[in-house]
């Protein structure tokens, strides 16, 4: 019915949660201070060098949105920035956490190439347990855990072969995405995961085929309008109560209060100069590390 990245396929449940009983988890987030934050190349439509960047006010509203995770009574781990690397704030690309494994992320372009042992390295001292990408794959910006089930995004970044490989590793099921509209290059640009069994997200960023596989998987999912898409409101945070997402996706917003979320408005515009949000901030640390 999908294409998968080889694990077995579960029995689907999409059952919609009761928004009565919207409970917050508690989570544990990897991030990564822009100290080093600049627009000096151009890898996705987003990115204009020519266009003034501010460091100051991107670590400002970076740390804006750490304090919102300690806040929520979130868990916030981080990793030294490195000089170089104006793009190792989006630390949701630098790897994949599920149960305390840890597949790295091994990135397309050669601006961020040194970002991938960087962020393996950190987890390595951290006692997880890893594996070094064969493929190219860009972490949780095109890896996105929904409930057991992993969706994974390809076209742009992330080599639909790397689906495979995680699918073994993680030893879970993998529904590949075609992702087809380049200003939506990772799957988490273009889809949001609210609770275990929500999520919201774009149908114009994917093919007509993935379309059909989200329908299908989850019927009850919040659709996201153009303006949402594009202020890049579906890079977003859920803990399964608060939404942490752009401040001028209002439209999402109103939907999410409407489903029994808490949306909590985010500034992070400078950081989107270079194409990224409040998800691309924050990976997610699912599970303990195996010492």
């Amino acid at each position: 019915m999908w294409r998968t990245g080889g694990a077995p396929a579960r029995e689907d449940s999409t059952a919609v949660s009761d928004p009565a009983q919207r409970t917050a988890r508690r989570r544990r987030y990897l991030m990564c201070p822009p100290e080093h934050f600049d627009v000096s190349y151009s890898i996705n439509p987003w990115m204009n060098p020519e266009k003034p960047t501010d460091a100051s006010i991107a670590l400002l509203q970076w740390s804006r949105l750490r304090s919102l995770y300690l806040d929520l009574g979130h868990d916030v781990e981080l990793i030294d920035p490195e000089p170089g690397l104006p793009d190792m704030v989006f630390a949701a690309n630098g790897a994949t956490v599920v149960d305390g494994r840890v597949l790295s992320a091994r990135f397309r372009f050669r601006q961020r190439e040194a970002e991938g042992p960087a962020y393996l390295e950190w987890f390595r001292e951290n006692g997880f347990r890893t594996h070094e990408a064969f493929w190219v794959n860009e972490g949780e910006g095109d890896y996105l855990l929904v409930g057991d089930r992993i969706l994974a995004g390809t076209g742009f970044r992330t080599d639909e072969r790397s689906h495979v490989e995680a699918a073994r590793f993680f030893r879970r099921e993998v529904v590949t995405l075609d992702l087809v509209d380049p200003r939506f290059y990772h799957l988490d640009t273009a889809l949001a995961v609210l609770d275990d069994d929500l999520i919201m997200y774009y149908p114009e960023a994917f093919s007509t085929w993935s379309r059909g596989v989200l329908r299908s998987l989850y019927p009850d999912a919040v659709i996201a309008g153009d303006h949402d898409a594009e202020v890049f409101g579906l890079n977003a945070v859920s803990d399964g109560k608060h939404v942490l997402l752009a401040q001028e996706a209002t439209n999402l917003a109103d939907q999410l209060a409407d489903r029994g979320f808490t949306p909590i408005g985010v500034d992070l515009s400078e950081l989107l100069k270079s194409g990224g949000s409040a998800k691309c901030c924050t990976l997610e640390l699912r599970g303990e590390p195996a010492r």
